[in-house]
């Protein structure tokens, strides 16, 4: 297997990552110029729209206001509420693990996928491993370049994202987070329509992006990848199984958008932070871009 396997060594469980060293980080510092921070993190709740195939959030309260009207003490006067969250991780603004796909028999980085069961999670390649970064963020802003939403089934290629960062005014370098907006979220995505119809990159652009040694890949849709009635996940196959680059889904991005527009800028500060959920194939993430 050609690829990151063996790069940072055969235990190793974090993959592209890595590229963001301490030098990566100080020079994406100097990308902030207002000192403006935005999430871009969906809303994650009950009416969250989710693929058929998984089950949406729900939210329980394990105590609340009614309690206290039925007679519960509540010393000094102090009152709380609590409530349990249970949610599919693979929802709302995630990361996916380099667990979460492979093919024949291995993991990324040779890691046995025989190491993932239901029973015990991921063993390997969990999303405790993806450690948080920060580095600099790359948008390539696909609706702005067509006018208008991609349609869905919309390949971006590799020529598309080479134009959007030529326009864009920058070049990616190794360790640059880089995230396409592809308006799938703010279209039909929004209402859940075209789960399996999303515009995204195929596999030469995973492989075009990988070349470049990015540290992270993310999309405003379930996928970041092309969807169509074709079985198949070759741009996760190339950045996840063979180069270790986590992809990070159903991310908000018109108002990052908006703001680098209104500024004349496409490169940002971009912290990401997953929640360390051990032995899970994916973990929520509020990544926040630093303007």
């Amino acid at each position: 297997m050609t690829g990151n396997w063996g790069r940072w060594g055969a235990d190793d469980q974090s993959g592209a990552l890595h590229l963001v060293t301490p030098e990566v980080t100080r020079r994406a510092v100097a990308t902030v110029r207002e000192g403006r921070t935005l999430s871009l993190a969906q809303p994650l709740g009950p009416g969250s729209p989710s693929p058929g195939h998984r089950a949406g959030p729900a939210r329980y309260m394990t105590r609340d206001a009614g309690d206290y009207a039925l007679g519960a003490r509540s010393p000094g006067g102090f009152r709380f509420a609590e409530d349990v969250v249970q949610f599919p991780t693979h929802s709302g603004t995630h990361v996916d693990a380099l667990s979460h796909v492979w093919s024949g028999d291995h993991l990324y980085n040779e890691h046995p996928a025989s190491s993932t069961r239901s029973t015990r999670g991921a063993q390997r390649c969990g999303a405790e491993h993806l450690f948080p970064v920060t580095t600099r963020g790359i948008l390539v802003d696909l609706v702005a370049a067509t006018g208008a939403p991609l349609s869905p089934r919309t390949a971006v290629t590799h020529a598309d994202l080479e134009r959007g960062i030529a326009e864009a005014g920058v070049t990616p370098e190794p360790g640059d987070a880089v995230l396409i907006r592809t308006g799938w979220w703010e279209s039909d995505g929004a209402a859940g329509d075209h789960f399996s119809d999303e515009p995204g990159i195929d596999e030469a652009a995973a492989q075009w992006l990988a070349d470049r040694d990015v540290a992270l890949v993310g999309a405003d849709n379930y996928a970041v990848e092309q969807q169509t009635d074709v079985p198949g996940f070759p741009a996760h196959l190339v950045l996840l199984h063979r180069y270790g680059v986590p992809l990070i889904e159903n991310l908000e991005l018109a108002p990052l958008a908006g703001a680098l527009a209104a500024a004349g800028r496409s490169a940002f500060l971009f912290v990401f932070a997953p929640v360390p959920l051990v032995g899970s194939t994916a973990a929520p993430v509020t990544p926040v871009a630093v303007l």
